[in-house]
């Protein structure tokens, strides 16, 4: 084996044991900071509720327990985001050399866009998109929603929401590692178009062109920044 390949393997070897270290303490983390959201989770759960404007039933002697177990979750992922990107934060740096203010841009920008997904979806998304999903009720037909399926579709989306909005930053990383051409990027705007479109419509809770507009439009806003500063990126 070449000494350059023999060099480049012991430093990837080096890469995972430093990052398996790094994920036991993200594995023990996670378990702290969800027992302790357990014990929190019945005042969260019911934060959301008010907030939604639910009232909820449970059909069986596990989904309680599980519900709250599934906010517990919920929350320490959300509580957790810091320390996850900056685990992949070390593993970008190790294997491409990114300069240290690269990580400080990285994590903080990461956040922001994270959590301003998270607080979108919260406030915007799912209000609109609850009601309009009861608005077919009639007299006849009286709503009765399961604690566990209101935990599941409002963490999904919460989470799902956080993940979209980190677009601009995955670009501009994708950019620096040369994979992606902001440029010839700029040119396919129709099928961007067309792709956010299919996003919004499985993604937000209802079918409807509001809701739908209601994710498509702040998605390809973020898709123009990261064309923008992804250009930036390529000139430095």
């Amino acid at each position: 084996m070449p000494e350059a390949e023999t060099e480049a393997y012991k430093q990837f070897l080096a890469l995972l044991l430093y990052l398996r270290r790094r994920l036991i303490t993200l594995g023990v983390l996670f378990f702290l900071t969800t027992v302790s959201f357990y014990a929190l989770s019945p005042r969260i759960l019911g934060i959301v509720q008010a907030h939604l404007g639910q009232e909820l039933a449970f059909f069986g002697v596990l989904e309680p327990f599980l519900a709250l177990l599934k906010v517990a979750l919920v929350c320490t992922v959300l509580t957790l985001v810091p320390y996850l990107l900056w685990i992949i934060w070390l593993a970008l740096a190790n294997v491409f050399g990114f300069r240290p203010l690269t990580g400080l841009f990285f994590i903080v920008t990461g956040l922001l866009l994270f959590y301003g997904g998270v607080s979108f979806c919260y406030f915007v998304t799912l209000p609109y998109g609850v009601k309009f999903l009861l608005s077919f009720q009639r007299e006849e037909i009286i709503p009765t929603i399961s604690v566990g399926h209101f935990v599941n579709f409002v963490g999904l989306f919460l989470l799902a929401f956080g993940l979209i909005f980190e677009l601009p930053l995955i670009m501009v990383i994708l950019t620096k590692i040369g994979l992606l051409d902001p440029y010839k990027a700029g040119r396919f705007r129709r099928h961007a178009i067309l792709i956010i479109s299919i996003l919004a419509a499985v993604l937000t809770p209802t079918p409807d062109a509001f809701n739908m507009a209601l994710m498509g439009v702040p998605l390809y806003l973020l898709f123009e920044v990261g064309l923008l500063c992804s250009r930036l990126a390529k000139k430095t």
